[in-house]
């Protein structure tokens, strides 16, 4: 492939990537903006993040299936015009609700986009291992880079205008899309037998009943029949649908993925690193604007060490793997991030930034070292017809992920400063530990490939 070629297929399919991974940070800094506006309490604004999370979690799987089965170039395409619309809703919204709905609609969008320009990228690099390796750590780069400048850009947005700027946006940059993607060449299709229905609505009650539970756990409590009772209801509808994936002909999630060792290892690296990073960071949000009561500007400037790091590190990234393969980068990503959000502990009610610099800066460089290689391994774990489903599972386990830590740590920040304290203190403890282990089983189980 000609490298004017190279650098179209790469610029076309990140664009989708920015814009989804923009919109999962650059709300964090809009929160409280938001709450005043509308009145919103925590659990509406755990709703506003999580709205987009659970929708792109939940229908991932399914357009992951449909790229491979309809082609990724005209998914891709339907992905960026549902995103941009969704956009314009959003920053027309009048409430809460209508807020969270047309969030919703923006988790619709992400959901089609990214399997499918996922599959765009391997599919084009599939016969060079090195060139593919480079195009998704680009690809992950422009991804890592757009959620943490999310923040930055936020607060600049809001400083000129409102927080309704933040959605409003997205619509050139899909416009640009739609119109760079028409070049684009459509992608062999992997043959199915239909969609898988009954998966995806159990798949989705499931998600959806077990992050409202964890959501609603702190206003209600435990006792309250809505909330152990949706917790098992989530635990049954999940039962019930790998019992479905497992007859259905044409599955959502094809079970026999995870014969993989390779594949389980580096799915379980996406879910610890993304419970970590976006409930962390929807805690330092609050953080810093409602307890060291910085400006939305000055807040979103903050963050500027976590886009400093995602670049330096993601355009690393290729070169560890060119040499190393993908197990070094993620053990040595795993393990800078641990160190991150361990330092972390350094947060109290006063604490000055430059204590704040260093796991700032060291999340991401962890994080975009592990998350390109990790990537990469997914994809070359697979054949090239099924990539669009295999990264589907793999953005799918992370955003799921990433929901369920805001619900979390969102629910232990709420009630004050005191409380968004003690909450980043648990989320660096925990994220800490879990990132550890998980290196432990990297070190253990993946092939130094």
């Amino acid at each position: 492939m000609k490298k004017r070629d190279f650098g179209f297929v790469v610029g076309t399919t990140s664009l989708a990537f920015v814009v989804s991974q923009l919109d999962v940070s650059i709300v964090n800094i809009a929160l409280p903006q938001i709450s005043k506006s509308f009145s919103a309490n925590i659990s509406e604004l755990q709703w506003i993040v999580d709205a987009y999370t659970i929708a792109f979690a939940v229908l991932m799987l399914s357009a992951g299936g449909m790229s491979d089965l309809l082609g990724s170039k005209r998914i891709f395409q339907f992905g960026l015009f549902v995103f941009g619309l969704a956009s314009l809703g959003c920053g027309l919204s009048w409430d809460p609700a209508s807020l969270i709905g047309f969030r919703v609609l923006q988790g619709v969008g992400a959901a089609t986009m990214i399997p499918s320009s996922l599959s765009i990228l391997n599919q084009s690099f599939s016969e060079d291992k090195k060139q593919r390796s480079r195009a998704v750590a680009l690809w992950t780069a422009a991804g890592g880079v757009s959620i943490a400048a999310g923040p930055i850009l936020g607060g600049f947005l809001m400083h000129i205008s409102n927080w309704r700027m933040i959605f409003l946006v997205n619509i050139p940059l899909c416009i640009i899309g739609l119109v760079l993607s028409i070049k684009l060449i459509e992608s062999e299709r992997h043959p199915g037998k239909g969609f898988d229905i009954p998966g995806q609505l159990t798949w989705m009650l499931a998600l959806t009943t077990l992050i409202a539970a964890i959501i609603e756990w702190h206003s209600l409590g435990f006792k309250h029949p809505l909330i152990w009772g949706g917790l098992l209801f989530s635990a049954a509808m999940l039962l019930l649908f790998l019992w479905i994936e497992k007859k259905s002909p044409s599955p959502i999630l094809p079970l026999d993925l995870f014969n993989s060792p390779t594949f389980n290892v580096l799915v379980l690296v996406g879910i610890m690193l993304n419970n970590a990073y976006y409930g962390t960071v929807f805690v330092l949000s609050l953080y810093l604007q409602d307890v060291l009561h910085y400006s939305s500007l000055s807040a979103g400037m903050a963050f500027l060490p976590l886009t400093a790091g995602f670049i330096i590190s993601n355009l690393i990234s290729s070169k560890v793997m060119a040499i190393y393969g993908t197990k070094v980068p993620i053990l040595i990503g795993l393990t800078l991030a641990a160190i991150g959000f361990s330092a972390l502990l350094l947060a109290g009610p006063a604490t000055p930034y430059w204590q704040l610099f260093f796991p700032f800066i060291t999340i991401p460089l962890g994080m975009g070292l592990a998350v390109p290689a990790m990537t990469t391994g997914i994809l070359a774990s697979v054949a090239k017809t099924r990539s669009g489903t295999a990264s589907a599972v793999l953005n799918t386990t992370r955003q799921a992920a990433g929901a369920i830590g805001v619900a979390i740590f969102g629910a232990l920040a709420n009630g004050g400063a005191v409380h968004i304290v003690h909450a980043i203190t648990i989320s660096a403890v925990v994220s800490a530990l879990c990132l550890l282990g998980t290196a432990l089983l990297i070190f253990k189980y993946l092939q130094a490939h």
